[in-house]
């Protein structure tokens, strides 16, 4: 029985791309390992891309308004 492979997080994820992006600049890869390296950087930027769509929408601030009705207000980044 083996164990499930964990899931990546956003920042392995995208050091994973980061080595895709250094391995195919190279040039020395053959064409059937550029091929799989592709698909497997195209299914990451799609996975980091949920996981950033997940982040804003849970940094979304939760507030009520005077009739306790929920209000959904998009996070302000305060510029420094």
């Amino acid at each position: 029985m083996g164990q499930k492979p964990e899931k990546p997080t956003l920042e392995s994820a995208m050091q994973r791309i980061t080595g895709i992006v250094s391995e195919m600049e190279e040039g020395n890869l053959p064409l059937e390992t550029l091929i799989v390296r592709y698909e497997e950087g195209v299914a990451l930027v799609k996975f980091c891309q949920e996981k950033l769509d997940a982040a804003e929408k849970k940094i979304q601030i939760i507030s009520r308004d005077a009739r306790g009705a929920v209000e959904l207000k998009d996070f302000e980044e305060s510029e420094s």
